[in-house]
């Protein structure tokens, strides 16, 4: 055993790169209550008002404070930044001083210019020059690729959010591993990788041996990273402290290489709790330094900044990273996984505030500690920036050692990664279905010159045939516009540290999206019992819908529409299922739009609803706005038949519960729990028009 590993128990993680069993062998389950927390010590109320003054600075300068315009971001790019070198105890800044945003022009160069000059900056010239003359970007690439289909639906909005001018996201490096094993270990093993690899030169093989050579680079760049700041990463680390240091440089190594808009961080407070056990029982360290570590880290984390453009800080709400960190959830041995560090990271948002970033995430389960729940419940209601997940179904299919990118989407750490790929907006499929694949809107031919329906009143029958050819043809032209992207990706930006940071064999989950749901739903529901009359205009478009009587609404607990917001998620992943995939990506799908469905609304016109053209869509899975009229539970109800086996890349409710709602006016009793649950994750989607 490494010196580094003293009292920790053996077993195969001492042998091959084995975080899980790690954690399992060594971990101490907590089912005490938060009565053993401490409060924030002076050195981190000092960093912290100086973060609040440079975020006032901030925001009194419109929203960005300083941006790097000349030197082109990388692991070892820029010198040390801190905010006071003397009173941090975790350190590192994406470039050379906190709230200074980086230059990343890999993902494309128009991009990078425009986030610069609308923020009152200029790229330096030889900058642009270099990528517009000599180095083609993965923005380029996707262009030079794409057909006159894919750009038609990119401008219509009916795929929308593509991730192509920009880092992909939805990849969780393994930092843990560099805090367990060093960086030696991790080049050695991918030396050996390669080394191992297919001898016959096929083309997979040669892309393998090359992305395994880029992995093996970066990780040397990481070793230099931790010198800059002053560390020697090469080993294990040998505390609480370091490990919580290097494995915050792996993650920073991440986003100074990497213009992801879900830079998640993954599943770390078990890991850490570890160290930290072992820290308390030496007297290594105390529960107040352990805590103000802690608290550094995440203040760190919470000063992650990209160069955006205004156009995607109008599509998310703000300036959001979603730096998810996975909490406590079940083990599969049937033990729960809180520890005293789980406790430990929310409760900084007592100690520093409230955030939304980094996006804390409780993996929930019924069979959590009921100290924990409580603690949760109660952070919660003071705080309202706890996200809740779904453990007990996610863990079916990925373990117990898997974590949320983003927002919703669950992979297993350093096994699986996934391909993002934005929306389909059905909302507007529905549309173009019964106006014969014309464009609503800009009254183009966008879709397939199917033909259009043109009776005065809707029949359900013929829509829905003529829906699901519609859709069909969509699934279609989507899935080859994301291998487009995702081939441009690997080609021009890859991810080389955060795939460093994963095993060589790596199970690819290939993301898709729907977006407006419920007003699909609502829409067929609408047309099938009630009675629907098209409004055309001069062209014989339909542009508008008056419905005559009543009709069951999505978010009611009504198996008349529910059924059909199932069938809609079930044929239209069948139908992306029937499409090639990159890589042999497997085919996934999600529903959680939170605040781009604003914009999705935007593009899109009238509906058989009676939604209006403009109007936003419903966030997610949620019921359209004002039509759950049943409640908490019946809207509850309705999200939950959705088929989690056709969205496993997530269903997302954006709800909210105040306790007067419950019966609870003045106080809320904790052996009846009530607490207000308001997720504050969205989804990297931006759809920034630069060509």
């Amino acid at each position: 055993m490494r010196e580094e590993w003293i009292s920790f128990n053996k077993g195969n993680w001492t042998k091959e790169i084995d975080v899980r069993d790690f954690i399992q062998k060594n971990y101490t389950p907590y089912d005490g209550d938060d009565a053993f927390l401490a409060g924030p010590t002076k050195a981190t109320q000092t960093l912290w008002e100086q973060v609040m003054e440079l975020t006032k600075q901030e925001q009194e300068k419109g929203g960005v404070l300083d941006m790097d315009t000349k030197i082109i971001s990388t692991i070892t790019s820029h010198g040390p930044g801190y905010l006071d070198k003397d009173l941090e105890t975790i350190v590192g800044f994406q470039t050379d001083k906190p709230f200074k945003r980086s230059l990343q022009p890999y993902g494309g160069i128009r991009m990078a210019m425009k986030a610069c000059e609308d923020n009152g900056y200029h790229v330096d010239p030889e900058v642009v020059e270099f990528f517009t003359k000599h180095r083609k970007t993965h923005n380029d690439g996707v262009f030079d690729a794409y057909t006159p289909e894919m750009r038609a639906c990119r401008s219509s909005h009916i795929i929308t959010g593509l991730p192509d001018a920009y880092g992909r996201g939805r990849i969780i490096g393994d930092y843990r591993r560099v805090a367990l094993y060093g960086v030696d270990r991790l080049i050695e093993d991918k030396e050996n990788e390669k080394n191992t690899t297919r001898t016959t030169m096929y083309s997979d093989v040669t892309r393998e041996r090359e992305e395994l050579s880029e992995q093996i680079r970066a990780l040397k760049e990481l070793k230099e990273l931790g010198k800059i700041y002053g560390f020697d990463i090469s080993r294990p680390a040998a505390n609480v402290q370091e490990a919580i240091q290097w494995l915050y440089l792996g993650y920073l190594a991440a986003i100074k290489e990497q213009n992801g808009a879900a830079m998640s961080l993954g599943r770390t407070s078990t890991f850490l709790d570890i160290y930290a056990e072992r820290d308390l029982k030496n007297n290594t360290f105390t529960e107040e330094q352990i805590q103000e570590f802690i608290d550094h880290f995440i203040m760190k984390l919470r000063l992650v900044k990209f160069a955006r453009t205004p156009e995607y800080n109008a599509l998310f709400s703000g300036d959001p990273t979603w730096v998810t960190e996975s909490i406590a959830g079940m083990g599969i041995d049937g033990r729960h996984l809180v520890t005293k560090m789980s406790f430990r990271y929310l409760h900084t948002l007592e100690n520093l505030g409230t955030s939304p970033e980094p996006n804390l995430t409780v993996l929930w389960s019924t069979k959590l500690p009921a100290n924990f729940k409580r603690f949760c419940a109660k952070t919660s209601i003071a705080s309202s920036s706890i996200q809740y997940e779904n453990d007990d179904l996610m863990r079916v299919t990925h373990g117990d050692d898997y974590a949320i990118a983003c927002c919703v989407s669950s992979m297993r750490i350093g096994k699986e990664m996934q391909f993002f790929g934005a929306r389909a907006n059905l909302a507007k499929c529905l549309l173009y279905a019964i106006n014969g694949g014309v464009d609503e809107v800009s009254k183009k031919q966008v879709g397939p010159k199917f033909r259009p329906i043109t009776s005065e009143y809707l029949d359900y029958d013929e829509v829905m045939d003529r829906f699901q050819d519609m859709m069909k043809w969509l699934a279609g032209v989507y899935v080859n516009t994301l291998n487009v992207i995702h081939y441009m990706h690997d080609k021009y930006s890859y991810e080389r540290l955060q795939m460093a940071l994963h095993d060589k064999k790596v199970t690819r989950w290939f993301a898709t999206g729907i977006a407006g749901l419920s007003v699909v739903a609502d829409s067929l529901s609408a047309i099938k019992y009630a009675k629907v009359k098209a409004i055309r205009d001069e062209n014989g478009i339909a542009v508008n819908y008056e419905i005559e009587g009543d009709f069951p609404k999505y978010g009611n607990d009504d198996d008349r529409v529910d059924d059909i917001a199932y069938d809609i998620v079930h044929t239209f992943m069948e139908y992306i299922k029937g499409n090639h995939t990159y890589r042999g990506g497997i085919p996934t799908t999600s529903i959680l739009t939170i605040t781009s469905n604003v914009v999705y609304g935007k593009a899109t016109g009238s509906t058989p609803d009676g939604r209006k053209a403009g109007q936003a869509f419903a966030p997610g899975a949620n019921p359209m706005h004002h039509r759950d009229s049943h409640g908490a539970v019946a809207s509850l109800n309705s999200v939950s038949k959705l088929p989690f086996k056709d969205a496993q890349d997530g269903i997302s409710n954006t709800f909210s519960i105040i306790p007067g709602a419950l019966g609870k006016d003045d106080a809320v009793f904790f052996n009846d729990i009530a607490f207000e649950l308001e997720p504050d994750c969205a989804c990297c989607e931006p759809n920034i028009d630069l060509q």
